[in-house]
């Protein structure tokens, strides 16, 4: 009887050991293929979420911004293109005139 107790012990033993064989291989292998999948999104130039997150952000602003420019153009037309618009620099002379002439 104690043989086969000691059969029986070795087989849990040796079935352990290959479960724990078989988990650090398939640990091994994902990491392999983790680092293999990103150097090939590093060389695709894949955008990280990060970047997508500013992006999404920044098209939201613009697209606000772009709808109340078209609200004001709209609203000039209106006025029949009465309302003065100022540029945002000044006029420059042109090159060989004089002031007074």
């Amino acid at each position: 009887m104690q043989s086969q107790n000691r059969l029986f012990d070795d087989f849990a033993r040796l079935m352990t050991d290959a479960a724990g064989a078989a988990q650090g291989v398939r640990r091994e292998a994902e990491t392999m293929v983790r680092a293999q999948m990103e150097r090939v999104l590093r060389d695709l130039d894949v955008a990280t979420r990060e970047e997508v997150d500013v992006l999404r952000d920044l098209v939201s602003a613009l697209r606000t911004q772009n709808e109340a420019l078209a609200a004001r153009v709209a609203a000039l037309e209106a006025a029949g293109g009465k309302v003065d618009v100022k540029p945002d620099t000044k006029p420059t002379r042109a090159r060989g005139t004089t002031a007074g002439a």
